[in-house]
């Protein structure tokens, strides 16, 4: 009997939970020439969502997570690469040899993938320009390409130049519809709700939430039924109440409740079985993690793990508020209606060790 439940990678089909009006809002959106800007915490989802609305809506698209780029060139080289693999190389051909730097183009004899590069150049804006002109020409306005870039805060991290250099060429694109994803919400608002940003108000600004929760019940009860039964939905619910309805975590707890019941046999105590070996599974990277927090954060994560009052004295306010939003950038603290920790697992390893 397979596992029902996935996680850890982009997820579709059956694996996929249930957004239906997600679906639907980001399908009619590509039906217009305007752009979407989707914001979330980590793991909730996002590339799913878009892929599964964009292959939904029948679109061709390209797809790169801008935390694999280092450089400009290397951006410009990764983006080619892309458009390279969604058309045939005799459309793109002549394009190519119109670059004013020639990429230099090869296949991987191992994974037999192209490899697409730039030589060094002093103006790395004509690389950008090139690759999108390219995208803009091998597209029409009925057949617009659709162009995600996830982690789109890793901009202002690639390049200072950068953003100002993509705003200018991008406006100009009539062809493109882009779909930028960003799982740092005070810098992703910031690059398009602040006024002085080159991308203020590029396109229409989306947040992602936790999935409903009667939504993720009814997936998690119909998926728990053929091994748990009459357990089901009480599981279901106990789960959702561990994990907040956070849709990786949720799926990795299931997934791990399934996996302990189908290979032992056991029923009881099966959800503290399974947060036991996730939390045993991940005891190394989770103290790595914690010795490298000054004690401030240590503090503060301690107290959000305890769901003990911060405002107590020991630190003053703005110490707190620099510490929440230090860690809030690294990921390990999210705010909905207020602050928690990210991953569940974690807060039992700190409950647990600490």
């Amino acid at each position: 009997m397979e596992n029902p439940f996935k996680f850890g990678s982009i997820v579709d089909n059956e694996f996929f939970t249930d957004r239906v009006k997600e679906t639907a809002y980001i399908c009619n959106f590509l039906n217009s020439r305007n752009h979407l800007v989707l914001i979330s915490p980590r793991r909730f989802g996002k590339s799913s969502l878009v892929l599964k609305a964009v292959k939904q809506a029948n679109r061709k698209y390209i797809r790169l997570n801008l935390q694999k780029v280092t450089s400009i060139s290397d951006f410009a080289a990764k983006l080619l690469t892309e458009v390279y693999n969604a058309h045939p190389w005799e459309k793109l051909k002549q394009q190519v040899m119109k670059f004013r730097v020639i990429p230099t183009i090869s296949n991987n004899q191992v994974t037999g993938a192209i490899e697409i590069g730039f030589q060094p150049t002093h103006d790395q804006r004509v690389l950008l320009e090139d690759v999108f002109s390219l995208i803009e020409n091998a597209h029409t306005e009925k057949e617009r390409l659709v162009v995600i870039l996830d982690e789109f805060q890793e901009i202002r991290a690639i390049s200072p130049i950068l953003e100002k250099m993509l705003r200018a060429i991008m406006q100009e694109q009539k062809h493109v519809n882009y779909i930028l994803l960003g799982s740092q919400e005070s810098m992703m608002t910031d690059i398009f709700e602040n006024v002085k940003s080159p991308f203020y108000h590029f396109g229409e600004l989306m947040r992602l939430q936790k999935l409903p929760r009667d939504e993720f019940e009814e997936y998690l009860e119909t998926r728990f039924n053929p091994v748990f039964h009459k357990q089901s939905k009480e599981l279901a619910n106990q789960v959702l109440d561990y994990t907040a309805c956070h849709p990786y975590y949720t799926q990795e707890l299931a997934s791990r409740m399934w996996q302990i019941s189908v290979l032992t046999n056991v029923m009881s105590d099966i959800m503290q079985s399974a947060i036991r070996e996730i939390v045993e599974t991940h005891d190394l990277s989770y103290e790595r993690i914690w010795l490298n927090f000054n004690r401030t954060d240590m503090w503060v994560l301690q107290r959000l793990a305890a769901q003990a009052e911060l405002q107590i004295g020991e630190y003053r306010t703005s110490t707190i508020y620099s510490a929440l939003k230090r860690l809030q950038h690294s990921g390990h603290v999210i705010y909905t209606d207020r602050y928690e920790l990210e991953d569940p697992f974690f807060k039992a390893w700190i409950l647990t060790k600490l």
